[in-house]
């Protein structure tokens, strides 16, 4: 009886103590957690809304042309330099025969030019020296005419012999007229002349550096006929077919270089006010779970949000306005040999968490960029067998001339 009569008084006693433990644990719960999050979680902005991106490449032709050969197809990988497709050239190559000769006629006329002027010049000193002697027959004339004028009057001289001396006086004069008429033109010629040749030499006139402009035109169509690729990376998108003709401009297939790729992660607005430049990052694709952590740094936040700069932006000023969070890209910046070992895809999810303890970046970028995103190396050594292919030409013409 004693031990029926105390069990109700145990029971509430031993609820108050598991009540307790309860309140204890989740005390210590709720501490755990505030003290995880000052010390640690509120330095770190998280976001799913994340995404691979990359350079991705059109290939397009910079000429028209049939293609006749497909060198690479979709998932190949490609080296910066190597052909990717091949047009038809015997159009170009004929062209630029076409081009060659008439460089070679052109230095030949050129060179006529310069022939010209020491013609012109002879030419010059001989209506010069015609000039001096219509002169002298000139003086000599009227001279005649001047010895026989006083001797008129006395009859010393007949009238007849007189009209004869102004007579030849006359024609002298025209004669000299008409020399010192054919020294101007000659002198004018000789002029117009040296306007063409003056001041340079016949491997720099204008016409043959016209000529030439257009043997280099037509030697770069012919070596644009090859598609090169102008990265490394990876084919995707061929729907070029052999056979095709294609114009200039038209989209052949895309080369995507997934060792560089990024990840755009984009954040709430309420989330950038700790963002910076430089921050590290942890990063987990969907493709390869958690088991696979790759590291990162913020390289920069967006100019703008990415409804700003939507197709169809929203019109905010319409009075139908809801008020909806929005979003802004920031680009997240892999470590290449994380890429190596485990590569992503353009436009794979990923989960983003970046630690926003240091605040001492900026914001923006500070400094203009120093060196180019991406470039293409020339191909100087065409160019330079294409001026090589010019001189032999120019020089080959001078020779035979």
């Amino acid at each position: 009886m004693t031990d029926n009569a105390s069990s109700p008084v145990a029971q509430p006693a031993a609820r108050r103590r598991g009540l307790a433990l309860v309140a204890i644990a989740v005390v210590l719960a709720g501490a755990g957690w505030a003290g995880w999050h000052w010390l640690h979680g509120r330095h770190h902005e998280s976001t799913d809304n994340a995404y691979v991106a990359g350079n991705v490449v059109q290939i397009t032709p910079q000429v028209a042309g049939t293609v006749v050969a497909i060198l690479a197809d979709d998932n190949d990988r490609v080296k910066a330099g190597q052909p990717l497709v091949r047009l038809d050239t015997a159009d170009m190559r004929v062209a630029l025969e076409q081009a060659e000769a008439q460089l070679a006629q052109t230095v030949r006329e050129v060179r006529s030019l310069y022939a010209g002027n020491a013609t012109l010049q002879a030419q010059v000193a001989l209506r010069e020296a015609d000039l001096a002697r219509a002169q002298a027959e000139q003086r000599r004339a009227q001279e005649d005419v001047d010895r026989r004028a006083p001797l008129v009057a006395t009859g010393a001289v007949g009238r007849e012999e007189y009209e004869h001396a102004t007579a030849q006086l006359a024609s002298a004069r025209s004669a000299a007229a008409a020399a010192q008429s054919a020294v101007i033109a000659a002198r004018e010629q000789l002029a117009t002349a040296r306007v063409m040749t003056e001041g340079t030499g016949p491997e720099q006139h204008p016409n043959v550096q016209r000529a030439a402009a257009r043997v280099r035109e037509a030697a770069l169509a012919l070596q644009r006929a090859d598609l090169l690729a102008p990265i490394d990376g990876h084919v995707a998108r061929r729907s070029v077919q052999v056979g095709q003709r294609v114009q200039a401009g038209a989209p052949l297939m895309t080369v995507v270089a997934l060792d560089r790729v990024w990840v755009d992660a984009n954040f709430k607005e309420g989330q950038l006010a700790d963002l910076r430049i430089g921050q590290p990052a942890e990063l987990v694709a969907d493709v390869y779970g958690t088991r696979v952590v790759y590291h990162g740094r913020v390289a920069g936040l967006g100019a703008g949000t990415g409804s700003a700069f939507a197709l169809l932006p929203a019109q905010n000023a319409t009075g139908n306005w809801i008020k909806v969070v929005q979003r802004v890209p920031v680009r997240i910046a892999l470590d290449p040999a994380e890429l190596a070992s485990h590569p992503l895809r353009i436009g794979l999810s990923m989960e983003v968490t970046v630690d926003t303890a240091d605040t001492g970046g900026t914001a923006l970028a500070s400094a203009p960029r120093e060196q180019a995103v991406a470039a293409m190396a020339a191909d100087t050594a065409a160019q330079r067998a294409v001026d090589e292919r010019i001189a032999r030409i120019v020089r080959g013409q001078s020779v035979a001339h």
